[in-house]
């Protein structure tokens, strides 16, 4: 695919949309709202709590939805390149594949945890500079929309798989300690939350490799080379090498249950962790903005 860039080159530097940031603030508001009306259900276990909760979710996930699309508009390009822009389709993604997740296996009870990591992304893009910035030349591609919606996809199976992990961990320690109470009745069976985080992890990874071949295609087009060892890219290895060998634990020796709760957790603490350093270090999307 040719380096011809379908973004403007220049007009929107150190520009701010204003309507997209209304809609951004806006849904600042409402993840508030979903998220104090999950733990309101997980402290009072009232089932119209988590009915609410949900309808708020879909609330904030329309308003982020909106944001998006507006800073797709005035930038031109995918909203992607600056830290800001990077927390808030973070968030996106995250909810919409919870509300795969609930189409397909109805754990209601997700949202009380995935409402709260996406309150956490977006507030942190609250405090970053929200200016558009125009993406270095070496960055302008048409690789660029799907090498970002495979990774952010794959980031978000793995939180997806964090938050399985941890309702497993809660669970398994209510009935070690033989008191079943709290939120132990709200949560699905250690099966299911095996299970489902399995596949998860399993779909993380395959959206994971494919967005490392998509990244390692466009550097070679861009750079000449497939591999730099650069930040991000290493980061990106550690990830997927994580990951690997937990699918390969499963399969091989049979790492289910509490070890592959563990396991997963510590993952997905090296992944986020590594996402906020890199963005932070870096500056933005590859640290390549111009």
């Amino acid at each position: 695919m040719g380096r011809v860039s379908p973004y403007p080159a220049s007009g929107s530097i150190g520009r701010n949309n204003q309507m997209s940031l209304i809609f951004f603030y806006i849904t600042v508001a409402v993840y508030i709202v979903s998220t104090v009306l999950y733990f309101g259900y997980l402290t009072t276990h009232r089932e119209r709590l988590l009915d609410f909760g949900k309808y708020a979710l879909i609330g904030a996930f329309s308003v982020n939805t909106i944001t998006i699309l507006g800073r797709w508009m005035e930038a031109g390009r995918t909203p992607a390149a600056s830290f800001h822009e990077s927390l808030i389709l973070f968030a996106w993604v995250t909810v919409g594949l919870y509300f795969v997740i609930l189409y397909k296996y109805r754990l209601s009870v997700l949202g009380a945890f995935v409402a709260p990591f996406s309150l956490m992304l977006i507030l942190t893009a609250s405090f970053m500079p929200k200016e558009i910035v125009p993406l270095a030349p070496v960055l302008e591609s048409y690789w660029l929309p799907f090498h970002i919606l495979l990774a952010f996809l794959g980031n978000a199976s793995f939180a997806l798989a964090f938050f399985f992990a941890l309702m497993y961990l809660i669970q398994n320690h209510y009935l070690k300690s033989r008191k079943l109470g709290g939120t132990y009745f709200l949560l699905p069976s250690l099966e299911v939350l095996d299970e489902v985080g399995y596949r998860c992890i399993s779909y993380g990874f395959t959206l994971l490799t494919l967005a490392m071949i998509t990244g390692a295609i466009w550097s070679e087009y861009a750079t000449g080379n497939y591999w730099e060892w650069k930040h991000r890219q290493i980061f990106s290895l550690i990830e997927w090498l994580l990951y690997a060998a937990l699918l390969h634990g499963r399969l091989t020796v049979g790492w289910r249950g509490r070890k592959a709760a563990l396991l997963s957790t510590a993952a997905f603490c090296v992944m986020i962790c590594s996402y906020f350093i890199i963005n932070i270090l870096a500056g933005g999307a590859h640290g390549l903005l111009r």
